[in-house]
Order: structure tokens, then sequence, then C-alpha cells
């Protein structure tokens, strides 16, 4: 308002400090310095400590707080020095402060051989003087090789094998040489002056930057980094989100921890708990990860912003560029999501229970190889063929102009459907569902084919094409004509069976249809691993709120109604049963014996039928008063919906964490022998290795453990060197991943 008046804050400063702008003051000694705002303690470095001092100057810019000029007086430089460090800052992170090592930059002249060369002169018995003397290095150099000295403190980190041992020179790793042995498990890059000003909110996020390391737990987490990339998850989230509000944890950071969780199998927020802190944090470029509360309230603000949807939609777009050819046939199916808590949630028919209980449904779209790609939060009560409906054009956008056949089960069978799809431009594939006349023999011819993943396969096949009259709808009284192509299968309790499978392709092998059909289980063992690994029915948000009391529902008394109709239809047959029985006895006479039958009889034989009939015209009556669906508000009106904007934000991330995994998995083809059985495991013993990295001239090198066999350590050389070629950058960085395994213990 105007005509408020406000109160400026208090330039306090400490004693010794020098004010350089309103508010901000900078004390320095022999012991370090300290830069205050407005009288809060926001940069502190210890005395040496060159990088930190740096770090200060270039926050102390970058967040208004006083002028380049300023900070450049103050710190005793020009303010071209202060905006180098700035853009070293940018390019390289808090390691691009850090001051170059003096002196000579030239390689080591302490080779292989020379090493060897001082090992034998030295156990002969020379002195230091005299193998210098003859290898023609220093003494120095002499005492490095021989392992009686550490490496200079000034020394750039190298990477041999990861141990902390004696300094020799490191194996060429990618090419390039590095010289001494990396620490194990250092000490990340403090963080605390991006941590103080990030709770003022004058953080936009922080900066991934990775200390050089032997021995870092989770280090296979990096192996994703490519296959998510893939995924395209990072990169939608910025079209939709755009960025989080300031923090040191940005948005990237937040969708990468969650991926890294999934793929520890620990895909909820509480999982954060049960994995070190520290040891995710380095795979992080930052300090820690970040903890439960602050995931938790990182996702909240992503569904305070209700683009969910718009996010599956991207990544679903996403895919299709990527992956087209493996849209040519959907999946749809729906999967109910069982809730177990207090709230009175709606209850749904379960298959794995058997029974209804209180569930959210969902309907999921997988393409060929049963790879997620979209899913909407299906309506309750809602059944398949109505769903389909509703997600058809979703699946238009995402699938463009590209002939789709939509391959379903026999939940979404409506010959109504069916047309309705066909005149959308869509091919449709569904088991045929009904009891139907069993083929001749005589129709069906033996066929042999291989499927998409090279399997033979044999069937006795039938081919026809039937036609479907709609009864309901708009087109009522109008039929639709598919294809059929019946397969006789294997006699189960010794019946012959006839499996009738209906599509609208008529340019497909009847052995293709077959095939694509059983196919759709791929989407079925998704579900089936989903709901053990990525914790695909987890209750992520405890949020509710009241259903909508206008939706229209199905009416019990309807329910009731029927039943009631059911049962006076048997107690009426049952009365003509004891009718006719009546007449029988009536009209067979003992031999000999006759028998006169008079009308007073056959009323009274006859009237227990008369009033059957009469409750069942009742019954039928009532029934059909009754509506079949009423409003919810009218029998439920403290229904409650569970939170489905979380729920849809933790299914694209871990839709993405088991792409990510799955692309990995696939790519052993061709270099593990037992691939198509054990690559998923391959892959979870890969990600939670251990592993040397190095960041060093803009690349970021990985060089993780062996495995537990030889095998399996080549198999994962070659899939790093697959992941090599895509030169994959580590997200909000420049730097390009390169993998390396150390070799086997006793194949080196």
């Amino acid at each position: 308002m105007a005509g408020m008046l406000t109160q400026l804050p208090l330039a306090l400063l400490p004693a010794g400090a020098e004010e350089i702008a309103p508010g901000v003051g900078v004390a320095a000694g022999p012991a370090g310095g300290l830069v205050t705002v407005h009288g809060l303690a926001t940069f502190a470095w210890d005395a040496g400590d060159e990088a930190g001092r740096r770090l200060a100057a270039v926050q102390l810019v970058r967040v208004g707080a006083a002028s380049q000029a300023q900070v450049a007086q103050a710190f005793g430089v020009d303010p071209v020095t202060v905006w180098r460090w700035d853009q070293a800052l940018a390019g390289r992170g808090v390691a691009g402060l850090v001051p170059a090592r003096r002196g000579p930059r030239r390689a080591s002249r302490l080779t292989a051989e020379m090493v060897a060369q001082i090992g034998e002169l030295d156990a002969a018995g020379r002195s230091l003087a005299q193998i210098a003397a003859v290898t023609g290095v220093s003494t120095f150099s002499v005492r490095n090789a021989l392992g009686r000295v550490g490496p200079r403190p000034d020394a750039p980190a190298g990477g041999d094998d990861g141990g902390g041992g004696p300094a020799r020179p490191a194996r060429e790793n990618s090419g390039q040489e590095q010289q001494g042995p990396l620490p194990v498990l250092p000490d990340p890059v403090p963080r605390t002056a991006e941590r103080a000003i990030a709770r003022w909110g004058l953080l936009g996020e922080a900066a991934p930057v990775f200390t050089p390391g032997a021995k870092y737990p989770l280090a296979g987490l990096l192996l994703a980094l490519p296959a998510l990339e893939a995924a395209g998850l990072l990169g939608c989230a910025r079209d939709v989100y755009g960025r989080l509000r300031n923090g040191f944890y940005g948005l990237d950071t937040t969708l990468v921890t969650l991926v890294f969780l999934a793929l520890l199998r620990e895909p909820r927020a509480e999982g954060a708990t049960r994995i070190p802190p520290g040891a995710l944090g380095r795979v992080l470029g930052l300090d820690r990860a970040p903890e439960v509360k602050t995931i938790r309230r990182k996702l909240a603000e992503l569904a305070a912003a209700g683009k969910a949807g718009d996010l599956l939609m991207a990544l679903a777009r996403h895919h299709a560029g990527t992956r087209p050819e493996a849209l040519g046939f959907l999946h749809v199916d729906g999967h109910v999501r069982a809730y177990s808590g207090t709230r009175t949630v709606q209850k749904t028919h379960v298959a794995r229970l058997k029974f209804p209980a209180p569930a959210t449904a969902e309907t999921w779209v997988t393409d060929a190889s049963g790879d997620p790609v979209f899913m909407v939060v299906a309506e309750p009560s809602q059944a398949l063929a109505g769903e389909l409906r509703a997600v058809l054009p979703e699946l238009r956008r995402i699938a463009g102009d590209r002939r789709v056949t939509v391959c379903f089960d026999r939940g979404g069978w409506s010959p109504a459907l069916f047309a309705d799809m066909t005149a959308a431009g869509f091919d449709i594939l569904t088991y045929r569902k009904g009891r139907v006349p069993d083929l001749p023999a005589a129709a069906f011819t033996a066929v042999a084919c291989t499927d998409d993943r090279g399997r033979a396969r044999a069937w006795d096949l039938a081919d026809t094409t039937v036609r479907l009259d709609i009864s309901d709808g708009p087109r009522k009284g109008q039929a639709v004509t598919l294809r059929q192509v019946t397969r006789r299968a294997p006699a189960r309790r010794g019946q012959a069976r006839q499996i009738h499978t209906l599509t609208s392709r008529d340019d497909l092998p009847a052995a293709e249809i077959c095939w694509r059909m059983s196919s759709r289980w791929r989407e079925e063992n998704y579900f089936r691993y989903a709901r053990t690994h990525f914790a695909l029915d987890a209750l992520d948000s405890y949020a509710a709120a009241p259903d909508d009391p206008e939706r229209m529902v199905p009416s019990p008394a309807k329910k009731s109604a029927a039943g009631r109709v059911r049962d006076a239809a048997g107690a009426a047959a049952d009365a003509e049963a004891a009718r006719d029985a009546a007449l029988l006895v009536l009209r067979s006479p003992a031999p000999g014996q006759a028998v006169v039958i008079t009308s007073t009889e056959l009323n009274a034989i006859n009237a227990p039928v008369e009033d059957a009939y009469r409750e069942l015209d009742q019954a039928e009556a009532e029934a059909a008063a009754i509506p079949a669906r009423i409003r919810l508000g009218d029998i439920a009106p403290d229904m409650m919906r569970l939170d489905t904007e979380t729920k849809l934000i933790t299914h694209a991330i871990r839709m993405a964490a088991c792409n990510a995994e799955i692309t990995l998995a696939r790519a052993l083809e061709g270099h593990y022998a037992r691939a198509r059985d054990e690559a998923c495991a391959l892959i979870r013993e890969a990600i939670t290795s251990a592993g040397d990295i190095h960041p060093a001239d803009g690349v970021l090198h990985v060089r993780l453990e062996p495995l537990t066999a030889p095998r399996r350590t080549q198999a994962l050389a070659a899939l790093c060197g697959q992941l090599n070629t895509t030169s994959t950058r580590y997200p909000g960085t420049d730097m390009i991943l390169r993998y390396e395994v150390k070799p086997h213990p006793g194949t080196a």
C-alpha cells in the first residue's frame, strides 16, 4: 500500500568488517574471511581456501548484493578477474575456481618401464642418488616411484585402479593419462554458502560439482543417464514445468534423485531414508541428496502446477518420435490399484483379489514391446470399452497420422466401439466374447511362423469373416464386419478349445494376427514387473478430495431389483415344473383305473404358477422403473477421491526409470549369453556397483568395479562402449559421460 511505512534493514557489521555496499560487510584476516549481508553471516572461507574466497566474491555479484566493481575493490582484484571467476564457476562449478598448479605441466617421466627399472635398482641396493643418476630423474621422483612419499597436495588428482596405495603411473583411461591415485571417498565440495543463500531464495539451484575420488558407492547409477536422456523425462519436464522455485535442489536434481531411488528399488519418497544421503549425493554432484521432506515438498510443488497430464503427453510424444516403429501396435488395458486406507473410496472389482475392494482404476497404453507410453486415471465404475473410447483422441495425438492397431482384451468388447474405432482410423485386435459355435475341423490349416523376437510358433488356424450386430448407442441396428482368425488350442480337461481373434486388419497373415494378440501379455508383464520393482500400486500421496456428487454411478437399487427378477423367474420355473409333475401323475393312473380331472383340480394345480408369474411381472416392472445410474451424492455423499496429480507425476518418473532399465537390458543382446533371462538382473547389479568418478577437461570419467562374474564384467564393458557413443552430458553441466569397467580379478 502506498501509505504504508517500511523500515529498512539494519546494516549490522561485525567487528573489523568493511562495508563495501549498503548492508554488505567483508572481514578478512590471517584465519580466513567472512561476508555478512544485513547482519547475516552468508559466506566464509578459511585461510588458504582460495576457491572459497573466489566463490564468495562471485556469489555476491550474482545475488545482487554488491556490484562487480565493489567486489573487485574489496577482494583486491580488478573487475575483469571477478568476471573470469564467474565464467569459471559457470563452466566447471566450484572446481573451476581452484587455482591452477604452478610449475611445469609436462607429462610425468615416471612411465611404467621407468618405475619397474627404479624398483629393480632399489632391490639391488642402490641409493636414491645413484638411481636418480642412472634413470635421469630427480631423487624426489625416485622416492615417489618407490612409494616413500605421497603425491604433492597441489598435484592434479588422477585415477588408477581406485586404490589408495603408493603413487604410480595411472592406467590409460579413455585416452587420457592421469597421474597419481584417486583418494578413496573424499569429502564432497562444501556447499554451505550456497545452502545459506538458498534459504533466502537467492539461489536458482545448485549446480553439480564432482570431487575426484575412488570407491564411490552407487557410482553405477550413472549408467542410467544415457538411457534416461533417451526416455526424455528431463527435457519434457523442463518444457512443461520450466523450473522450480529458487532453492538448492532444482528440477533436474529432483527428478534424477527420484529416478535413482526408483532404480535402487526405493521409488517412494520414504525410500530416501534407506539410502545414505552422502552416497547418493556424490553421484548427484552434491554434498548430500535431498531428504524425504524435501522430496515431498518438491512433488507437492509440481502437483500444484496441475500439469501432470501434459507431462505424460509430452513423454508419449517423445516416445513416439524416438521409437516410431513400436507404435504400430498399441496395447490398452485397465489396471486397478487397491486402496487399504481409512477413507471411503468407491469399490472396484480387483482381478488379483477376485472380489470388489476400494480401489482406483487406471488405463495404460504400452507399445508393441510392452513398454509404457501413456496412462490416464479412469473414471470409477467405467468399463474398458468406455475408457477406450475416451482415450482415442489422446492416442491419435500421440501417433499422428501413422496407422495404429489397438490391441485389448474382452473387457473392451463392444461392436459399437469397434465401429467407432474403425471410423476414427484405428484398427482393432481383440478376442471374441461369448459362446459361438466351433468351426469344423476342415477349416483349419497348420501354420508356422516367427515372431518379432525370433521365436518359432506353430498353430492350427482358420481364417473367416464375421458380422456383428450393434444393439446399443447411436449405431443401434447397424452391423460391423470383421476378420476372425480362430486358433485350435490343445484340449483342456479332455475338451478341445477354439480361440477366436477379431481384427480389422486384412493385410496381415493369420499367424501374425495370433502372435500379435498373444503379445498383449507383454503389458501384463509390465504391470507385474512394475508392481514388484517400481511400486506401481504405492500410495504416493495421502491427500484426498471429496468426489463429485453429481457424478452418475450405477444404482445399487438396480442391482438389487435385477436380483429379485432373477429370483422371481426361478420361482416361476420351479412352479411350472411342479405343475407339470402333478399333471403327469393325474394323467398316468394305474392300469385299469379311470381318472376324472375336473376344472377345479386344474385351477388348483395351476394357481402357484399364476402367482409366480404375477410376482415376476411385478418384479420386472419395479426393476424397469429404477434408473440404471443415479447421482453419487444420493447414495454416498462422503465418498472421497484420492489425489491423482502426484500419482501421475510419480508414474511418469517410474515409467522413465523402467524404460531406462529396459533399454540398458536390451543393449546387452549379443554381448551376454543369458541376456534374455538375466539382463535385468545384471543391470540391477551394475547400477548398485561402486566405482571411481573423475572429472577432467569437460569429461566425467566413470570407472566401475567389476561384477560378480567375468562374463558379467565383459558384458558390462560392452555396454559401456555403447553408452560412450551417445556422448551424453550430465544433467545441468557440459561434462560428457565416459564409462569404463575395471578388469575382473584374474583376467587383467
